[in-house]
């Protein structure tokens, strides 16, 4: 009972396209990550509110509210934005998961703040929340096949076998990243996931 009256201080949300068809898109890869995140937690996100489907966690002892907008991918703000008015929480303390085709299939990049980097659903969060001072977790899904390649099409196109183990590999990683930065040590996250091999070296990317 004390969890129920316990305010969320913290949202978590995936963003990601609400039809069935889109499951395993690229573009979906906020839905696939919040999931794991929810089955971790044991937390069943179905309640339809502000415009998504949300579900209620405790992470790091932070009542958390974990999220899936159902108004599609470039109008993901509009439900960010009624969660986040509804609970009084800043823009400090919403935290994006999505995907990255700039990045290799499974890469984890992680940011405090900043521009949408064309992004659209994150340019929708920005302009419905008047803000980019959120942090946001990119989950690489792999770049175009080849520059002409429709950016759209891309996107919305399904993950090989190979690549959808790859990436679903890095859930763990995602988790414990929303974890620490919920936890105050953003900089914990950075510095373990913004990194890419290079020879017998990691580079880490700000």
């Amino acid at each position: 009972m004390l969890f129920a009256k316990k305010p969320v201080e913290f949202i978590v949300a995936g963003l990601g396209n609400p039809e069935q068809k889109y499951c395993f898109t690229r573009h979906n890869a906020g839905f696939l990550a919040i999931d794991s995140l929810a089955s971790k937690y044991g937390c069943r996100i179905g309640s339809l509110k502000h415009r998504g489907l949300c579900g209620s966690a405790v992470i790091s002892d932070k009542k958390v509210l974990l999220v899936k907008p159902q108004t599609y991918m470039n109008s993901s703000g509009e439900c960010i934005a009624a969660a986040a008015r509804y609970y009084g929480v800043p823009a400090e303390r919403i935290i994006i998961i999505c995907d990255d085709c700039a990045l290799p299939v499974g890469q984890i990049r992680i940011r405090r703040k900043g521009s949408d980097g064309g992004h659209n659903g994150l340019k929708s969060i920005n302009a419905c929340i008047g803000s980019q001072e959120y942090p946001r977790i990119r989950i690489g899904v792999g770049e175009k096949p080849h520059p002409d390649y429709d950016l759209a099409d891309w996107v919305l196109s399904r993950f090989s076998e190979s690549e959808l183990k790859t990436l679903t590999s890095r859930f763990d990683d995602v988790c414990t990243a929303a974890e620490l930065i919920i936890s105050g040590d953003a900089d914990a996250a950075m510095n373990r996931y913004n990194q890419v091999k290079n020879g017998n070296s990691n580079i880490t990317i700000r």
